[in-house]
């Protein structure tokens, strides 16, 4: 079991103030206008799938988890709360005592969705769940953007490694969010080491140009490297000349070496001489690993070239051109009353420009084919049809404040794999083109 996705090593510090000013000012009106303990549904979604996209992937759950567990107004928030003035002294009081206790559900970290899944649900009054809008959205927005990158450079490197190496190129924190939806997406280790400790990820890594360079010559690096790493290490190849580069290091390591890495140039044609040469140099089992930049395109297009993994960061951890999922966080039902007992009301803000929502607490189920492939999302109010029952994909997360379904990170990786196993074939196709399969509402 992976204790480190569980939240053990790793304390969590408050989220409180991962949140927007008006949650605050809304949180203190509805205290003195009554309204604050109703019984209120929120959901997540989005209106649509960035463009070009077939789906979305649920990423980031295991964290909303943890954050809605540490949303806490300890003393020094409140000094700063106070400080500037926020809120009035009524509301400064309720957030100290702060705990969600409501019911949160959703679909299964890894799961795939589309427009209109209702991704994420929380219940309870109308002041503990307005409250948590903004560290929500901030998390599944960026993480399922990133876990849908890397889940098409999955499918496009077609079962060949991937290695995550996007820190450089990111908030240092996000670097390591990035690493763990891009592992749920499918990719197998990460060079961040801070990913690593916090959530189990294997880590990889060897050398950088600079190496190279502060060497005499390219055989002293490699022998330095080699002499301390071992002859399975990967050794750098693409400082100075290539080829002198890939004999140098066959002569150094001998044909035990473990791989090579090309960083620039023509990957598709570098990477078939290389292979060449290494098999002349009798290096027949060294691998070749290349980096350069790349995306799910570039990945595709090397389908055909004698590569063994690839190493991916900018386009990653940047969602590939999309870094949202643009999910946004509303209100469907509310209590007539503060009555416990008072029944729901569906509510929906009317709205123009494609920003409308649908009132009404929500079910999802992905109805199938004979074959067990997805055939459409299903998305209603009221009662679930029988043939749908046992199709449902939301789940129970959080039951009366208590988290209830945290999950090792490997679990929530081979969910994602089965998932999107059982999509339409054109799942995995590159070009741009419409959700892989429809959007039902009943």
């Amino acid at each position: 079991m992976n204790t480190a996705d569980l939240g053990l090593p790793v304390d969590v510090p408050s989220t409180a103030l991962f949140t927007d000013h008006y949650e605050l000012t809304m949180l203190q009106a509805a205290l003195k206008g009554g309204t604050a303990d109703r019984r209120s549904v929120f959901e997540v979604f989005t209106r649509r799938l960035p463009e070009g996209r077939r789906y979305g992937v649920v990423a980031g759950t295991g964290r909303v988890l943890d954050a809605v567990e540490n949303f806490r107004f300890d003393a020094d928030v409140i000094g700063f709360l106070r400080e500037r003035n926020v809120v009035d002294e009524p509301t400064l009081e309720w957030l100290a005592s702060y705990r969600f206790g409501g019911d949160v559900w959703g679909y299964p970290e890894g799961e795939v969705y589309f427009a209109g899944s209702p991704v994420l649900r929380v219940e309870g009054s109308f002041a503990e769940c307005v409250l948590l809008e903004t560290v929500i959205l901030s998390i599944l927005n960026h993480d399922s953007a990133i876990a849908a990158a890397a889940s098409r450079m999955a499918s496009a490197a077609g079962g060949r490694p991937l290695i995550e190496m996007g820190a450089r190129r990111t908030h240092e924190l996000a670097a390591v969010a990035a690493s763990r939806a891009a592992y749920v997406g499918g990719f197998t280790t990460t060079s961040d080491l801070a990913a690593g400790f916090r959530y189990g990820i294997p880590t990889v890594g060897t050398s950088a140009h600079a190496f190279t360079l502060v060497h005499d010559t390219e055989r002293d690096a490699f022998r330095a490297q080699v002499d301390s790493l071992g002859r399975g290490t990967t050794l750098l190849v693409d400082t100075y000349d290539v080829a002198e580069a890939v004999r140098l290091a066959v002569e150094v390591a001998g044909p035990e070496l473990g791989a090579v890495r090309i960083d620039s140039g023509d990957l598709l044609l570098v990477a078939h001489r290389v292979r060449q040469q290494l098999d002349e140099l009798g290096a027949t089992k060294t691998r070749i690993i290349v980096t350069s930049d790349l995306d799910e395109y570039a990945i595709a297009s090397l389908a055909a070239a004698p590569v063994d993994a690839y190493g991916v960061g900018t386009q990653l951890v940047t969602g590939s051109g999309h870094p949202t999922c643009s999910m946004v966080y509303k209100i469907v039902a509310r209590a007539e009353s503060a009555d416990p007992k008072a029944p729901l009301l569906p509510v929906a803000k009317k709205s123009s420009g494609g920003k409308t929502s649908i009132g009404g607490r929500k079910w999802a189920a992905r109805r199938r084919d004979e074959h067990g492939v997805a055939e459409a999302e299903v998305i209603g109010t009221g009662a679930v049809p029988a043939e749908l029952a046992d199709s449902q994909l939301l789940v129970q997360l959080v039951k009366g404040g208590q988290v209830v379904a945290r999950e090792p990170l490997d679990v929530v990786r081979d969910r994602h794999a089965a998932a999107r196993a059982n999509l339409p074939l054109s799942a995995t196709q590159l070009s741009r083109g419409e959700a892989v399969i429809p959007t039902e509402y009943v």
